[in-house]
């Protein structure tokens, strides 16, 4: 045995030769005490001591250790496999934090997973008993459903469910049901996949919108068809989910009255945002009768009973309800702390959320099964999502807010080597797998896939968005880009460069790959690959883009250009010369002009008044082979664009299309032109690598 003399001296000398001050271990386990040091990683013979049994433990016992000194060299908390049920955020503040060079780490033990869920298993499915309710069920259902008695499994909070999506603000979820990994179908009609739609209005409710449609009015109502409604019995929280007036802009509204002769409903405020339109789609969804095919479900709080047609024996699979409605991690002004290895799910809020600090990491982590966003960050500099697999969450997956578009000063937050899937289950539009507002956020090497509106999406300037693969978005909505941005003539700065977009949906006016929507300004769009993209790259009216060296590949169009800040009506006049001069007049207009000298060319336009064409966007240096190369059109004209040195309908030699393998052979077409080759093994997720944060302990 060393004695304990000889290891002092021994970590003495390592550091007087590492310069890296030693630092504190400490440990979390499920058959841990927290009367226990926690510095142990299992329990003793006598169990006398060991390790903790929560991370709130743990992270009281940094602060002892900080104020003993044992900090100098950092902390780790060691979390051993299991599940840890979160009936309360994990939280941190200031006292929590490390140091540049001292980070505090919270990671998985070894190989173990541990899994931080802020819901509750629930067990003891049984046949429903109750007549009453069985008679509601379908006749095909009756010998499937099953029921589940929530109280007896400790669960009394079952929320509240409430109007969320476009414009709504985003709040804690109710109660979900997650099954096998997966979340499970609220009961609805027409099942997945299948929509009913608005037959039309009461007599004299029609009235013109802003876009010259005829919609409802709000309070009104509208017709649907069909009888299926006859055979519910009326539980006053039956709601609607639909795209009422526009395919970018769901809501959830409640039920107020169901008029069955009239084939009418009508919804309690706040009702449709921009009311509601004959042919738009929608659902009912909450209705226990329509509780008809495996993997949907039902509460009925007064019984405190949950309904569920199970897809697989429940014996055989993990259930689980959500409960928590807070984060499972709250950051507030905490600085170098870095959690790697764990998962994070079943929670109605969000997974993590960071407000403030520097240099903060959610590492190698899976969010999965999460009510609202993965991560959220509000602020700070520095923060990083590394390594994540970020799935099935009700909203986005992550949302970063930093910088000073004041100063034009850059946050420096990365979003990095993560895969993202299946985002927005409930809010749908305009929660993106990435969200960047502020100043010089990077995304980069992320794959993105299954979801039902955009992918990434930003505002601000001197983001980078690189290296990323995208397909199969836009799955549900219409007029959205992949990637998109709109509605400002001062987001300036951002590149937008070797991405993959490929496959991409759309429903009603379809999708885009790169839309700068709405007269948004000044982007690179550089060395991207776009593969059966419907209108690849948008520019929706906007100034001063450049359009280079991007390879399109069966795109209908390639690039696509418009006018619409000239056009004369009320609509897009008013966008002009009221919300974007607005917009102008919120930031330094003095040092936007010196970072970016071309917005001085707008003075003379919004002096005469009578709108601003795009000029000064280049296209140059693009290969596009099928499909349809360039449509200029709604004010636009040719000559405010450079169009020079593309490759059209030429056959530059890429190695594999047909496989998606669109890396070029020795080719002189693209040489004559000047195409650099676009460095196709670096797009999209790389090996993943022990982040910097940990190498460090």
């Amino acid at each position: 045995m060393i004695h304990p003399r000889i290891l002092l001296v021994f970590f003495c000398w390592l550091f007087a030769w590492t310069g890296v001050a030693m630092g504190a271990d400490f440990f979390v386990a499920t058959n841990g005490n927290d009367m226990w040091s926690g510095s142990l990683a299992s329990p003793n013979a006598a169990h006398s001591d060991g390790p903790f049994a929560t991370l709130k433990s743990a992270r009281d016992a940094m602060r002892r250790a900080r104020a003993t000194g044992r900090l100098a060299g950092g902390g780790t908390v060691w979390i051993r496999g299991g599940i840890y049920s979160c009936e309360s955020s994990f939280e941190l503040t200031a006292l929590d934090s490390g140091g540049p060079r001292a980070p505090i780490l919270y990671r998985a033990y070894s190989n173990e997973i541990p899994r931080l869920v802020g819901g509750r298993k629930v067990g003891g499915f049984a046949p429903v008993t109750d007549d009453a309710a069985k008679m509601r069920l379908a006749l095909e259902a009756r010998a499937h459903v099953l029921q589940v008695n929530l109280r007896e499994q400790g669960v009394t909070n079952f929320g509240r469910f409430q109007s969320r999506g476009f414009g709504r603000p985003t709040s804690p979820a109710h109660l979900e049901l997650f099954f096998d990994g997966e979340p499970m179908t609220l009961a609805r009609w027409p099942n997945q996949g299948e929509w009913q739609f608005i037959a039309g209005f009461p007599t004299n409710t029609a009235r013109g919108d802003d876009h010259g449609g005829k919609i409802g009015e709000l309070g009104n109502g509208f017709h649907f068809t069909g009888d299926r409604p006859r055979r519910w019995q009326s539980t006053g929280n039956w709601w609607i989910h639909g795209y009422w007036a526009w395919d970018w802009a769901n809501s959830y509204e409640r039920i107020e009255s169901l008029d069955l002769d009239q084939r009418l409903i009508k919804t309690a405020a706040p009702h449709g945002l921009y009311g509601f339109r004959k042919g738009q789609r929608f659902y009912f969804v909450n209705v226990l009768e329509e509780l008809d095919q495996p993997g949907e479900w039902f509460l009925d709080p007064n019984r405190e009973t949950l309904y569920f047609w199970p897809p697989k024996p429940t014996d055989s699979a993990e259930a689980l309800v959500s409960l928590l409605e807070g984060p499972l991690l709250a950051l507030n002004n905490v600085s170098n702390v870095t959690f790697v290895g764990l998962v994070l799910e079943a929670t109605r809020g969000n997974a993590v959320q960071i407000d403030g600090g520097v240099s903060n990491r959610i590492a190698d982590c899976v969010l999965r099964l999460i009510g609202n966003n993965g991560v959220t960050v509000r602020g700070g500099f520095g923060h990083a999502v590394i390594g994540c697999n970020i799935s099935d969450t009700g909203d986005g997956g992550v949302s970063l807010q930093g910088g000073d578009r004041q100063t034009l000063t850059a946050a420096g937050c990365t979003v990095e080597n993560c895969h993202f899937q299946r985002q927005g289950r409930w809010s749908k539009c305009y929660v993106p797998a990435v969200l960047l507002e502020g100043v010089g956020h990077r995304v980069a090497n992320n794959l993105i896939h299954d979801h039902p509106h955009c992918a990434i999406l930003f505002s601000g300037n001197e983001h980078r968005i690189e290296f990323n693969e995208i397909h199969h978005v836009a799955l549900e909505t219409g007029d959205v880009g992949a990637i998109y941005a709109g509605r400002d003539w001062t987001f300036r700065g951002n590149r937008i460069r070797y991405n993959f977009i490929h496959h991409t949906g759309g429903v009603g006016m379809g999708s885009m790959g790169v839309y700068m929507d709405d007269c948004v300004s000044g982007a690179e769009i550089y060395g991207n690959t776009f593969y059966k993209v419907t209108r690849a790259v948008f520019l929706g009216g906007g100034r001063d883009h450049r359009v280079e060296n991007n390879v399109f590949y069966d795109c209908r169009p390639a690039v696509q250009i418009d006018g619409r800040g000239l056009d004369p009506s009320p609509v897009w006049h008013s966008m002009v010369f009221d919300y974007m001069k607005k917009q102008m007049a919120a930031v330094p207009l003095d040092l936007y002009r010196r970072r970016y000298p071309e917005l001085a060319s707008l003075d003379s336009y919004y002096a005469a008044g009578k709108g601003v064409p795009p000029e000064n966007n280049v296209v140059r240096k693009n290969i596009s082979v099928g499909g349809e190369w360039l449509s200029v059109h709604w004010h636009a004209d040719r000559k405010w664009i450079e169009i020079t040195n593309n490759l059209v309908d030429v056959d530059p030699g890429f190695i594999a299309p047909d496989k998606m393998d669109f890396r070029l052979k020795p080719s002189l077409p693209a040489e004559r032109i000047g195409f650099e080759p676009i460095p196709s093994e670096r797009i999209g997720l790389r090996p993943k690598t022990i982040p910097e944060a940990v190498q460090t302990r």
